[in-house]
Parts: structure tokens; sequence; C-alpha cells
């Protein structure tokens, strides 16, 4: 019988729902080094304005903040770099080919722990426009006018 994995969010991409149409997500893993992790295991970082990128056939993450490992020495990492992302080739072809359509674009949603392993959940997305955010805001408020209404009832 195999043990669960263990899953504890490091750092959520919350406005990427908001200003984005998800089309579809994946789960990559990532190329990090030892301070890094060490960092990330304190619970520091932030992806509000990371982007992925494909360069040379690879997928980068691009604009993710790790902060330095406090206890770190001269081989500590520089906070902003670019990480690679980890994903089977056949996935990233048929990205490569959505991402090259106008306004399409891949947003990291967020950085966690799988085990021991940290994971990148990255998506691909559309940009909503002025009316598409409306309207998902006018739909949320209806659902709660809905639910407290049910609520009354009981």
């Amino acid at each position: 019988m195999t043990k669960p994995q263990e899953y504890r969010r490091i750092a959520a991409n919350r406005r990427a729902r908001h200003e984005f149409h998800v089309l579809e997500e994946l789960e990559c893993g990532i190329a990090l080094t030892g301070t890094e992790v060490k960092s990330l295991r304190q619970g520091q970082a932030s992806i509000a304005e990371a982007y992925a990128v494909i360069k040379g056939g690879e997928l980068w993450l691009v604009g993710a903040h790790v902060p330095e490992y406090a206890q770190g020495n001269v081989y500590n990492h520089e906070p902003t770099r670019e990480r690679k992302l980890l994903v089977h080739r056949r996935e990233l072809a048929k990205w490569n080919k959505a991402v090259r359509e106008r306004g399409v674009t891949i947003v990291p949603l967020e950085l966690y722990f799988s085990g021991s392993r940290v994971k990148v959940r990255v998506a691909l997305c559309r940009g909503k426009r002025m009316h598409d955010k409306r309207q998902d805001q006018r739909r949320r408020e209806d659902q709660r006018e809905i639910e407290r209404v049910v609520r009354r009832r009981r």
C-alpha cells in the first residue's frame, strides 16, 4: 500500500483566474538549486507576476521570486532567475502550438510541495476582456444572493 502524497501550497497566483480564462492546466516539475528548496520550505515565494515561456524547446518560468536563503553563503541563488520547468515533450509541443495563437499565454497558478518534490501548476490562458470580468463578478454576486435566500428559508 502506498503512502498518500503530502500536499503543501507554497504560493498561489490568485489573480490569474480573475485576469484570464483558463483553457488547460498542467502539473510540472521545476529545476531548483539547494538554497531555493530551503527557502521554499520556509514558505517564501511569489508567483504573482510570473509567466512561462517556451525557449529552445524547453519551458521556462520567468519572473517568479524566491528570496535568498538566510543561512546561505556565497553560493546562494539569484531571487528572480529563470527556472526550467520539467514537462513531457508531447505536452510541450501541443502547448507551443497553442501559444503561437494571438492572446494565449502560459501562467503559473500555484507552487506547491507534492511529497518532497516542488511542483508548479501552470495553465494555458487567454486574457479576459473587461466585460468578461464584469460578467464573472455579476455571476458570483448572484450566486451569493441565491445562497443567502436559501439559508434564510431553512
